[in-house]
């Protein structure tokens, strides 16, 4: 079942919106101040690209995309768990 071209379309916003606010959290990636804010801030950016990938595949009608979101997701997680392990090996507290 296709996508209709205005849900099309508000879904691709969304994916936009989110994309800003992503490259937003880049801000926080490089300045921190903390280790833990920059880990919070990676593992958003993460979770964002995921929902995008998943707003572009339902936008475009394309659910072979949902495998990609899927593996971006878990490669995310093992990122985070290995970011947090790192920081707290270093002394620090998430």
């Amino acid at each position: 079942m296709a996508t209709a071209p205005l849900v099309a379309d508000i879904l691709l916003a969304g994916a936009a919106v989110i994309v800003t606010l992503g490259v937003v959290l880049l801000g926080r990636i490089v300045l921190g101040p903390t280790t833990p804010d920059r880990v919070v801030a990676v593992n958003v950016v993460g979770t964002a690209t995921v929902v995008v990938i998943a707003l572009v595949a339902a936008a475009l009608d394309q659910p072979g995309y949902l495998d990609v979101a899927l593996v971006y997701a878990l490669l995310n997680f093992l990122l985070s768990v290995g970011l947090a392990k790192f920081s707290i090996e270093r002394g620090g507290v998430l």
